[in-house]
């Protein structure tokens, strides 16, 4: 059997955290920011976890 590859669009957007819940980065950060609140582009700096249900998914994709 060939080995498993990890799929490398997810390993870009996904980070495993210490506890091993599925850490990302918030969407709606990358152009169009001049029209964005101060405020609402300060809370898309911080990262989020990824909902329960797709959890199992994206671990799977990170072969973790």
């Amino acid at each position: 059997m060939p080995k498993q590859k990890t799929k490398s669009a997810a390993r870009k957007r996904f980070k495993l955290t210490g506890k091993g819940h599925v850490r990302r980065m918030r969407a709606n950060k990358s152009h169009i920011l001049t029209k964005k609140h101060p405020k609402r582009k300060r809370h898309l700096r911080k990262a989020g976890l990824v909902s329960h249900a797709d959890e199992r998914r994206i671990r799977r994709l990170l072969q973790a």
